[in-house]
């Protein structure tokens, strides 16, 4: 074998040692991997209930039920469409009726959202650049920045 030979023949099996452990990598987080949809999105697309997700927008004002045992239904909008959310457990200080929300959990086969995660902004200025960005695309942003 040439040096020559041996170059391309090393270059080949590093880039194929470099396939592999990305694949490997891949596989073992395919199911850590959490996208974000607005409830617009979530509307659109035909989502497999059970899958894991992030759904973000407003909560809509007068929507919050409070139940017994720390059960919590509300609704989260984009403007355009509004799902329906629920979670058990004690809500973030910051969470109000009208601000921006991140919730994570999986859809459920009636439509609604089973949240197990809510996370709310943190001063009256911020907003979750993913609720930011679902806003910005169904055309009611009402934020300063373009």
């Amino acid at each position: 074998m040439t040096r020559k030979q041996r170059r391309a023949a090393l270059i080949g099996v590093s880039l194929s040692i470099l396939g592999v452990a990305v694949g490997l990598v891949l596989f073992a987080l395919r199911d850590n991997i959490v996208f974000f949809y607005g409830p617009s999105d979530v509307a659109e697309q035909d989502i497999v209930p059970g899958t894991r997700m992030r759904v973000g927008g407003l909560v809509v004002e007068g929507s919050v039920v409070r139940g017994t045992d720390a059960h919590v239904r509300f609704e989260v909008t984009d403007f355009s469409e509004t799902l329906t959310v629920t979670y058990v457990g004690l809500l973030p200080d910051l969470f109000r009726e009208g601000q921006g929300v991140v919730t994570e959990g999986v859809l459920l086969a009636d439509g609604t959202f089973a949240a197990d995660t809510v996370l709310a902004k943190h001063d009256e200025n911020y907003m979750p650049p993913e609720v930011a960005d679902a806003l910005r695309r169904s055309g009611n942003w009402q934020g300063d920045t373009p």
